[in-house]
């Protein structure tokens, strides 16, 4: 994974961890990222999803792989 996305990796697990969806509810991180939980997860951590998402298709899109992600 390109060092553009490790960082939005590492902030999106630092605050689904953070989340009440983890500590209060007692559901793990990845349960607390589905679509069907997606209303414990704060708006944040969503922003945060999506923002990963995008980073992650762009290594697939045949254009940005030789321009690069935007940072």
């Amino acid at each position: 994974m390109p060092s553009s996305c490790k960082e939005l990796r590492a902030e999106l697990v630092e605050c689904v961890l953070k989340s009440n969806c983890v500590l209060v509810d007692g559901l793990t991180p990845q349960e607390c990222l589905r679509a069907e939980n997606e209303y414990r997860v704060p708006a944040e951590c969503a922003a945060i999803k999506r923002s990963f998402f995008e980073c992650r298709r762009g290594m697939l899109d045949m254009r940005n792989r030789f321009r690069g992600n935007k940072s």
